[in-house]
């Protein structure tokens, strides 16, 4: 039977690649974590795990191997925080943790795939898996270039190509703005359709930031990518262990925040029979509110982010993402379900 470890377990990511491991029939898994913040347990209850590791206990025993054979380790266990100021407090976490990790895996004969991020790029236009276009606007954003940068030196610098077999798979997943189910306990940190949602069922109206940047109000835009396809993306390269590198996952296109808000709007509104809108009926009615940009946020802000997925096609995944329209009416639809 098929052992995998998820970190991160009762997290966004974590629990959805456990329910996407239990869809395959898969559930011999050890769900790692840290649960102080208790409410997170809700993401685990509906799913099939063999073991429940607390984070502070299980890396030192995978190294001694006290696990038996694990064939992959999906690492979805970081600070996520981006703004997150305790820099060592996210090097431990994030980089020092991940190191030790990616030892014990070799060491162990398991494959790693680990959650890196778009936030390597930061202050850069360019969103392509090289060195020159890595900008991080922040200790976040650092401490996931420098665990993929220390992947390409103990690698090899291009282990996107095979490395015959010296070496287990390791790959690392760029992700861009990951929306969907069980994100609820992120707190500011959740999707901004998460949060649209929930005040547009408060209040009737969603806050978008103003001009800014040289964008429009609400047209400043980013690579919303669906949690399924984050999942399929996840799955695809564990059914492919041949395959390693550091990999973008977002849809490779962007769209801007006012597809977001109306999305939202529109999927709320069928919920109740009501006639879809457009945006400027929607701002024209009060439906979406357009407030200055913050102060704190100058300067630690990307206004566009768009994948380039050139490197995940170039590798045979050829999966299908969703757009904005079609994921954001799914997710709408489960969180008025919960309610």
């Amino acid at each position: 039977m098929t052992r995998v470890v998820v970190t991160g377990a009762a997290g966004f990511i974590g629990s959805n690649i456990i329910k996407g491991l239990n869809a395959r029939g898969i559930d011999d898994i050890i769900a790692v974590d840290d649960l102080t913040q208790g409410d997170k347990f809700l993401n685990l209850a509906d799913l099939k795990i063999a073991d429940y590791v607390d984070a502070s206990v299980f890396y030192e025993q995978f190294a001694q191997g006290g696990f038996g054979q694990i064939e992959a380790v999906f690492h979805e266990g970081a600070c996520s925080d981006t703004m997150e100021t305790d820099g060592k407090y996210m090097m431990d976490n994030n980089y020092t943790l991940s190191c030790s990790l990616f030892q014990s895996c070799q060491k162990r004969g398991a494959r790693l795939l680990y959650a890196s991020s778009a936030a390597t790029y930061g202050g850069s236009d360019t969103f392509r898996e090289d060195p020159q276009f890595e900008r991080p606007l922040n200790v976040y954003g650092y401490s996931k270039l420098l665990f993929d940068q220390r992947m390409r030196r103990d690698c090899g610098v291009n282990f996107q190509r095979s490395h015959a077999g010296k070496l287990g798979q390791v790959v690392g997943f760029r992700y861009f703005n990951v929306y969907g189910p069980r994100e609820q306990h992120k707190g500011r940190m959740a999707s901004v359709a998460f949060h649209q949602f929930n005040q547009y069922a408060k209040d009737g109206t969603v806050k978008l930031f103003g001009t800014y940047g040289g964008y429009a109000p609400g047209a400043q835009m980013r690579d919303f990518v669906f949690i399924d396809d984050v999942v399929a993306v996840n799955l695809w390269f564990f059914d492919h262990p041949a395959q390693s590198g550091i990999f973008n996952l977002g849809t490779g296109k962007a769209q801007p925040f006012n597809d977001v808000a109306t999305s939202v709007i529109n999927a709320m509104r069928e919920l109740k029979s009501e006639p879809a809108l457009t945006l400027d009926a929607m701002v024209a009615a009060g439906q979406i509110d357009y407030i200055a940009f913050p102060e704190a946020l100058r300067g630690k802000y990307q206004c566009y982010t768009q994948a380039d997925i050139s490197a995940l096609r170039h590798v045979g995944c050829n999966h299908v993402f969703s757009d904005v329209q079609t994921g954001v009416n799914s997710y709408v639809k489960t969180m008025a379900a919960q309610r």
